[in-house]
């Protein structure tokens, strides 16, 4: 599949999503505005709002007008405050995509030395005790990682504050103050899941005959595994960090509760708690505009990592 058919997919995907979180959220029991007003509201006002928000008009026009502010960055008046979205939207967004991107970057940065080393020492006393502990990692939960996180270093040891957020822009050192327990927290089982997976791959491929032949030839096993082995098992690997980006998204929601930070995971749950339809439906299409884009991403990086699938192009 070349890139165009990527992109192509990309975009039926897109409007396929966008069909079904329109469709299921308008199938919700209750006028949006009825519930926006509260049980005691007058009849006339519940229409008077409805036709701001433009919910009194057909299904297929509140679905273009939907469309349309996606497309120019406009998102819609929040049936819960009364208040345009877009620049709340946006400044969550940046929020989530700080915490989610250095989780995964330290999470890489973790789990492709050692998962080298597991590979390399496999068998070995040392490397299964890594290996164990990598077991752990996986088998914890990240919520219950930051909750331990918070005890041991803002309550016994006081050295981090505990929950909040503050911008870079307003003061770095608070920034990264406040952002290393919850980065470490979604980081410990995200490394822990690549690690194993770049073992794994790495392991297949030094059983593959050209590193036999490699070795053959007077190659050591270190340089067969760092020259060639491990550009090889960069494409699984590639798919499995993709993969694990988008389901880290779905971990950020609970530990930006735990941490009380504002990202799009604690907007979109008191959107669901406050029935607020416009933005649930628009943060819910930004996350699968997320997931597909890194699943494009991944399409690309797959051929620039591997010259065989160009040649297939």
């Amino acid at each position: 599949m070349n890139i165009a058919r990527s992109l192509l997919r990309f975009v039926v995907m897109l409007a396929a999503a966008s069909i079904l979180i329109f469709v299921l959220l308008r199938a919700v029991p209750g006028d949006p505005a009825r519930i926006a007003l509260g049980v005691t509201a007058s009849d006339e006002d519940v229409a008077k709002l409805a036709q701001q928000l433009g919910t009194d008009r057909p299904l297929v026009a509140q679905y273009l007008d939907w469309i349309r502010g996606l497309l120019t960055g406009d998102f819609g008046v929040s049936l819960a405050s009364k208040q345009d979205i877009t620049p709340l939207v946006w400044d969550r967004v940046q929020v989530s995509l700080i915490l989610t991107v250095s989780a995964m970057v330290l999470s890489l940065l973790i789990a492709v030395p050692v998962g080298t080393y597991l590979a390399r020492r496999n068998r070995k006393a040392d490397a299964a005790v890594v290996s164990a502990l990598t077991q752990v990692g996986i088998a914890v939960p990240s919520f219950l990682v930051g909750i331990l996180a918070v005890a041991v270093f803002s309550v016994w040891l006081g050295w981090l504050p505990a929950n909040g957020w503050v911008p870079p822009n307003a003061d770095f050192g608070g920034f990264v103050a406040h952002l290393i327990l919850p980065v470490v927290a979604l980081t410990l089982v995200q490394a822990a899941i690549l690690t194993r997976y770049v073992r794994s791959a790495l392991l297949e491929e030094m059983g593959k005959d050209y590193v036999r032949t490699a070795r053959a030839v007077g190659l050591s096993t270190r340089k067969v595994m760092y020259r060639h082995a491990l550009r090889n098992a960069a494409l699984p690997v590639l798919t499995v960090t993709g993969l694990q980006l988008t389901s880290l998204i779905v971990g950020a929601v609970v530990i930006e509760r735990v941490f009380a930070i504002p990202g799009i995971g604690s907007m979109l749950l008191d959107a669901v708690a406050t029935r607020d339809l416009t933005t649930v439906q628009t943060l819910m299409m930004l996350l699968v505009v997320f997931t597909l884009a890194v699943t494009l991403l991944v399409d690309v990086l797959y051929r620039i990592i591997d010259p065989r699938l160009r040649r297939q192009a």
